[in-house]
């Protein structure tokens, strides 16, 4: 009976040291998931940063200051737009393909 009482505690041990090694464990686990969270909204906020800036850059009226002040490049008349379709081009090109393709 000694013996089975010894040999019952001595699993009562290690079944107490192992709840609190996992509970150590998830612990450390659920510590490391909120540093991961935290991590992810920063990069949240630097994404939405990001958009912002991004569609400050691409907009028109910058995108044409920029053109004409830095590249000297000017809007051309109305007269001198020329509207071409694909298949207009097509069919009026004088570029003939000196190599044949088949």
């Amino acid at each position: 009976m000694f013996k089975l009482n010894i040999f019952l505690m001595l699993v009562l041990i290690i079944c107490a040291l192992g709840v609190v090694t996992s509970q150590h464990t998830a612990r450390k686990l659920f510590m490391a998931l909120e540093n991961e969270k935290e991590i992810e909204r920063k990069f949240d906020v630097e994404w939405g940063r990001l958009q912002l800036e991004q569609s400050t850059l691409i907009m028109h009226g910058r995108i044409e200051r920029i053109a004409r002040e830095h590249l000297n490049m000017l809007v051309p008349a109305a007269a001198d737009i020329q509207i071409v379709s694909i298949s207009t081009a097509e069919n009026q090109s004088s570029f003939k393909d000196p190599v044949k393709r088949d």
